[in-house]
């Protein structure tokens, strides 16, 4: 499974609930006309994450089966009846970044969680060293996402969860507590 994680912030003078309910309609819309491979999909609203140029931004989450799904998904959210309400909402968004990632383990829905921790691979440790030091993590109600391709302007993983287990302070996480805005399962 993958994820098309995409952070957005509305443009200055645009009202939160104007922004949230643009939102939700691409959101619903993109529900109920799904492309081949889309899953589910939610928004948080999230803060301090030094990606975005602001202090409060968006976070939606996109899971989707493969690569091929992300394609569909990009061509599909500007097509079709999820035309109209995708550009409603582009027209309030000041800007915007994205990335991609897959699950490593974890929960299949991991938009119940409150807490993102992002962090890297230390130097010199290896991959297989780093999933041990993490194997742990997966006994609780946790989901770890690593970037793929380099897509994406955070660290390489993103633990998830609701916040009971961190990751280990050796790996300098960058804790971000989310804030569910709307999820469709």
């Amino acid at each position: 499974m993958l994820a098309y994680v995409f952070w957005h912030w509305p443009l200055p003078e645009v009202q939160v609930a104007e922004y949230q309910a643009r939102l939700r309609e691409f959101h619903e819309s993109l529900r109920a006309h799904a492309p081949a491979g889309f899953l589910q999909s939610a928004s948080f609203r999230i803060t301090g994450a030094p990606w975005t140029p602001v202090a409060e931004a968006y976070e939606d989450w996109y899971l989707i089966e493969d690569f091929a799904a992300l394609g569909a998904l990009n061509e599909a959210s500007i097509a079709g009846a999820r035309k109209q309400p995708h550009d409603s909402a582009a027209r309030l968004a000041a800007g915007g970044v994205g990335g991609v990632y897959q699950m490593l383990f974890g929960k299949t829905n991991p938009f119940d969680s409150r807490l993102a921790q992002w962090f890297s691979k230390p130097t010199g440790m290896t991959y297989t060293g780093l999933r041990s030091k993490v194997a742990h993590l997966e006994e609780a109600d946790n989901s770890l996402w690593q970037r793929q391709l380099v897509l994406g302007p955070t660290p390489e993983f993103c633990l998830r969860g609701k916040g009971d287990a961190r990751v280990d302070l050796r790996f300098s996480p960058l804790i971000l507590p989310v804030t569910p805005v709307l999820s469709f399962e």
